[in-house]
């Protein structure tokens, strides 16, 4: 349930519209459904501005529906992140409003779209185009999140002269992740041109001596670009979430 959910039911409630036996009813939802394999938390909406968002990886078909069902059910808006090629046919078979991104590897459905988080675009990098399925990962978070978010494709250190194209835009973003393998040296040059907070996510894109991305993280962790945020390998949500707890921190107008 979202905090726009609870503060209609309350409003209801004041206005006269609605009995408040029935607001505390639907209220006694929260805070989990225990569905036996899983207990899917009703209450993260309210508590971090995102509805529970599914792992698909390691679950079954059966599995993701059921707990997309109980998010749906409950009115919240559906993720599901790193849904496998193998099980996408049936999820998608048995809830046919859930829009597939093979190439983000998600699904998503906003029976409410989000409100639109205001203040300026985040900006998501990569460095080459081995790295988009994580950086549309972190698209398709935002997205759900309500952050408006644009992309700086293909700006990687092989060919310097396409981040320094792109420098206006990266400068103009409020926040920015930056999606990188091989020897992860992106997030630094960016660090060093933008003030705005840079979120890393190393990925694993490269041969051997990479580790499958232990390289490239470690390059970011130790960036001499000051207060550049690392995320772990390939997690673009993780980038996604860092970010939107950034954009969203409570002010003294917060209500």
């Amino acid at each position: 349930m979202s905090p726009e959910r609870v503060f209609e039911l309350l409003e209801r409630v004041r206005s006269g519209a609605l009995d408040p036996k029935a607001a505390v009813a639907e209220l006694g939802n929260l805070p989990f459904e225990d569905l036996g394999y899983a207990r899917v938390d009703h209450h993260r909406a309210l508590r971090q501005g995102l509805p529970e968002v599914i792992l698909g990886q390691g679950k079954t078909a059966e599995q993701i529906v059921g707990i997309a069902r109980s998010l749906l059910a409950a009115g919240q808006n559906v993720l599901v992140t790193r849904l496998a090629p193998e099980a996408a046919p049936a999820v998608l078979a048995a809830l046919p409003e859930l829009e597939h991104d093979a190439l983000a590897r998600t699904a998503l459905a906003l029976q409410t779209p989000p409100p639109l988080v205001p203040g300026g675009k985040v900006a998501v990098v990569t460095a080459g185009t081995s790295d988009l399925p994580v950086a549309e990962e972190a698209l398709v978070t935002l997205r759900a999140a309500g952050v408006p978010a644009e992309r700086v494709y293909d700006v990687g250190v092989a060919g310097l002269h396409r981040l320094l194209d792109r420098v206006k835009a990266l400068r103009e973003a409020r926040a920015l992740i930056v999606v990188a393998g091989m020897e992860g040296a992106l997030p630094s040059v960016i660090g060093g041109l933008v003030a705005a907070p840079v979120v890393a996510v190393p990925t694993s894109t490269g041969y051997g001596a990479a580790f499958e991305g232990l390289t490239a993280l470690l390059g970011m962790l130790t960036s001499c670009a000051s207060g550049v945020t690392v995320v772990n390998i390939d997690n673009g949500f993780g980038a996604a979430m860092a970010v939107l707890r950034l954009v969203r921190a409570p002010t003294s107008e917060t209500p």
